[in-house]
């Protein structure tokens, strides 16, 4: 349940443009907090993500249709379809 609360609000946040925060579940309480963490824009390419950001600490491999794509770095991760950005989420990792 509390992983489909977290996709679901992850979803939400792809629509919400510029806006930066992270995710906190405490007790089952969703709340934001703004973060500052630098990631990747939605639309930037996977060459641009590595050039700018290194090598991810692990590549997850594409699933489905469209494709999709994970990768993760410490602190976030990105998640492409093809190879450009559609979300990036701070993992606190």
């Amino acid at each position: 349940m509390k992983t489909r609360m977290l996709v679901l609000l992850a979803c939400t946040c792809v629509t919400a443009g510029s806006a930066v925060a992270e995710t906190l579940v405490v007790d089952d309480h969703v709340t934001l907090r703004e973060s500052s963490i630098d990631r990747p824009k939605r639309g930037t390419t996977m060459n641009q993500v590595e050039a700018h950001f290194g090598a991810p600490v692990e590549r997850h491999p594409t699933v489905g249709k469209p494709p999709i794509t994970r990768w993760d770095y410490a602190g976030f991760s990105v998640f492409f379809e093809g190879d450009r950005v559609i979300h990036s989420v701070v993992t606190g990792g």
